[in-house]
């Protein structure tokens, strides 16, 4: 196995989703189709990534809506890596992502938890290079 693609995340609605990871988070939209049964196929991903994305999954059935913005039992569920965490801590709390803690450096590197907008919880992670 080569790679891990993509990791689905049930979400509300579409255009909210995209407005918060495009527009808060920086990410760029891949891929945003129509299909046949009414639902779209929504790819995001941060900028530079080839790799892993994520398929923003309009949740259809009670059991989904259910598990939107806590697929993991308030867990961190996504370690958004950086090269620059100032930079990209005061980009995203200007603008609006809500950030659960003060900045604080680890003996793995720089982070903050913040949670997406149905409440899902992120990490925001430089990690420490080693000399």
């Amino acid at each position: 196995m080569a790679q891990l693609g993509l990791v689905a995340l049930v979400v509300r609605e579409y255009d909210e989703a995209i407005d918060f990871y495009v527009g808060a988070l920086g990410f760029e939209l891949v891929e945003d189709t129509a299909r046949p049964d009414g639902s779209r196929w929504v790819v995001v991903r941060p900028p530079g990534a080839r790799e892993t994305a994520l398929l923003l999954a309009r949740a259809s059935t009670p059991e989904q809506r259910d598990r939107i913005g806590d697929q993991t039992g308030g867990r961190v569920v996504f370690f958004l890596y950086t090269e620059d965490f100032a930079r990209d801590h005061a980009r995203m709390t200007a603008a609006g992502v809500r950030f659960l803690e003060e900045p604080r450096h680890e003996a793995y590197g720089s982070v903050a938890v913040f949670a997406d907008l149905y409440g899902n919880r992120w990490d925001l992670l430089q990690p420490r290079t080693v000399d």
